[in-house]
């Protein structure tokens, strides 16, 4: 029942509505930062409880984290159909120039709704005489992105200007796009990013990166820019753009050699170095797009364990975490997440999920399989 239950049938239900992060941490009382959230850990099905401050006594010298540096863009921006409102929702930009975006409806909350993506040739109105004309689904399997041009326009100009972060209806209000960036985001040589933060990085301050380094943890960067992430579908991810730097596969590779573990911040970071790394298990300098869903059939040959925040029943990077840990253990973690009333979504609580023996193990067990 384990893999079935947690990441293919996804039978342990819902996330009741009130679990959802609506706010910030730092903004839910006096004297709380972004680390005032909790973290559970899984070892297997063995689970625990603990505040994400003591995130350092859960590592140890020799483990490295990889994290996402890529900044989270204010990727969303009001336009016009003729007379009807729209909310464009910029994605990813593509080699040629164009913008994988998605249209959705706005509501009375402030937030928005799905809608039927198309047809061709449709032209959006957009701040400052802008226009956005859909050319293309970005795929077969869906009309919900389509890739679109912005004639005689500087899209990242207009996102700075006129944008503002994508909010989904479980949130309660409209937040600064200083929200939305981890303490490793960091601008990219062509100004590109993120449509959605890399929310697992979220809760990590200067002071608690600052004690784990202390302490022997190395961290390697990489950078995957992500897509936006419907809430009402849940897709397998789309084709995104990645970097790999040579600095970051010597470090990781050092650190498995030397018995450390290698754990990933967030499901964009596995993404990423999974997609840099040989059958060998070896990480390489990588960069370009990268296509690799990660399930349980592919299993994962460079990551160890996995920082990562809660997923609704839906989501495939259940799959991810069931790759990484395991059917039984995501569904042992997630059984106390439920009952414990974490909280779920980009300001919510974070799950940590440890290898249960050494990363050799692990490595041998995993890279079998493509």
């Amino acid at each position: 029942m384990g893999a079935s239950r947690a990441g293919r049938g996804r039978e342990w239900g819902s996330v009741p509505e009130e679990l959802s992060a609506r706010v910030p941490a730092e903004q839910r009382g006096p004297g709380r930062d972004r680390d005032s959230v909790r973290l559970l850990v899984s070892r297997g099905t063995e689970v625990s409880h603990h505040a994400f401050a003591e995130l350092p006594g859960r590592l140890k010298a020799g483990d490295l984290l990889i994290v996402n540096t890529s900044a989270t863009l204010a990727a969303a921006v009001d336009g016009r159909i003729g007379h009807a409102r729209v909310v464009v929702h910029f994605s990813t930009r593509g080699d040629d120039g164009r913008w994988a975006v998605e249209l959705r409806d706005p509501d009375s909350r402030g937030t928005t709704r799905a809608r039927a993506g198309g047809p061709a040739g449709t032209v959006v109105c957009l701040p400052g005489d802008a226009r956005l004309v859909l050319e293309e689904p970005l795929t077969a399997r869906g009309q919900r992105l389509w890739w679109a041009r912005v004639p005689d326009a500087d899209v990242l100009g207009l996102l700075r200007r006129y944008g503002r972060p994508i909010r989904y209806s479980y949130t309660d209000r409209d937040q600064p796009l200083s929200v939305y960036q981890t303490v490793f985001a960091l601008p990219s040589d062509d100004g590109t990013g993120s449509a959605e933060m890399p929310s697992a990085a979220r809760p990590f301050t200067s002071r608690l990166v600052a004690e784990l380094v202390s302490r022997g943890v190395q961290f390697a960067p990489v950078t995957l820019h992500t897509g936006v992430a419907s809430a009402e579908s849940h897709e397998p991810p789309y084709p995104e753009r990645y970097e790999v730097p040579e600095v970051s596969a010597r470090l990781i590779n050092a650190a498995r050699a030397g018995g450390g573990r290698i754990i990933a911040v967030g499901t964009t970071a596995v993404r990423a170095v999974e997609s840099a790394t040989g059958e060998d298990g070896l990480v390489r300098a990588a960069k370009g797009w990268t296509g690799l869903v990660v399930t349980p059939e592919r299993g994962v040959r460079a990551v160890d364990g996995l920082l990562t925040g809660l997923h609704e029943p839906e989501a495939s990077h259940l799959l991810m975490l069931e790759a990484i840990a395991g059917g039984a253990a995501i569904e042992r973690a997630y059984d106390e997440a439920l009952r414990g009333r974490y909280l779920w979504h980009e300001f919510g609580d974070v799950h940590l999920i440890l290898p249960e023996g050494p990363h050799a193990e692990r490595y041998s067990r995993n890279s079998t399989s493509e």
